[in-house]
């Protein structure tokens, strides 16, 4: 990815922003430019231009020119709350609420997956991009205790090293097939990361388990399947507390049905 290389104005909305003047001494050497999204290096707690994984911090009010001064030699003004218009990868008039992350201090997408967690959709504008909400202080990123992540575009067969690792399922029609119980395989999340009617969601049990859960009639070696007609992005299955028969599942968002 690539920071911004100059000042980046950014329309926010609502007159209720928060700013604060003086907010983060930037690190050594850079420059974080006005409208650039602002990540605080954990191991010193300085600001820079955001590096995917960072804890966000706000919007660069202003420029910040540290590119001659060493660590904490001035200070980035931030705006840490409001609404902000922003490009996001793949947004849609349906993906109002939904969790918004940057890659770096000026690229947006819904995954969760090797990125930092900004704010939601607040309204649509027009393709790519909308109004997002961000408060660093009060909002949360909700796959939070998931600190493990994967991005799946292909058939994906798991094993008991997933365990606690949340499935991101950005293309239609692949199969997540999960191992036989025995394996040891526990306490996973698969969600849809396609846009309304876009992507089918398929986990496939071993032939000899069956996959358990709320009003889903248990049967071997059947496919639980998030509907594609239906699906939106976000959708979710949490499979983990597994006994003899089969895997079960913890909390579905969306419409999940049993193979047929």
């Amino acid at each position: 990815m690539t920071t911004l290389a100059a000042n980046k104005p950014r329309a926010y909305e609502g007159g209720k922003d928060v700013i604060e003047e003086g907010g983060l001494p930037v690190i050594a050497a850079d420059i974080v430019y006005e409208g650039a999204a602002v990540g605080v290096v954990d191991a010193s707690g300085h600001g820079r231009p955001l590096v995917a994984g960072d804890r966000f911090a706000g919007f660069a009010n202003a420029k910040a020119d540290n590119s001659a001064g060493a660590a904490a030699a001035i200070n980035v003004d931030l705006r840490t709350a409001g609404k902000v218009e922003l490009p996001v990868t793949g947004a849609v008039i349906t993906d109002k609420g939904q969790p918004v992350y940057a890659s770096d201090d000026d690229t947006f997408s819904f995954s969760p997956v090797g990125s930092s967690f900004i704010g939601f959709v607040h309204r649509f504008v027009s393709a790519g991009v909308v109004v997002v909400r961000f408060d660093v202080d009060a909002l949360r990123d909700p796959w939070q205790q998931y600190t493990v992540r994967e991005t799946i575009s292909a058939d994906k067969t798991l094993d008991a090293e997933d365990s606690g690792k949340l499935f991101w399922v950005d293309t239609d029609a692949k199969i997540v097939t999960l191992p036989a119980i025995a394996t040891g395989l526990d306490s996973f999340a698969v969600v849809n990361g396609g846009a309304f009617g876009a992507v089918a969601v398929n986990i496939s049990p071993n032939a000899a388990d069956m996959i358990l859960g709320p009003d889903i009639t248990g049967a071997d070696n059947k496919d639980l399947i998030n509907t594609k007609a239906t699906a939106r992005r976000g959708d979710f299955a949490i499979i983990g507390g597994n006994d003899a028969d089969g895997y079960a599942v913890q909390a579905l968002r969306g419409t999940w049905a049993r193979e047929a």
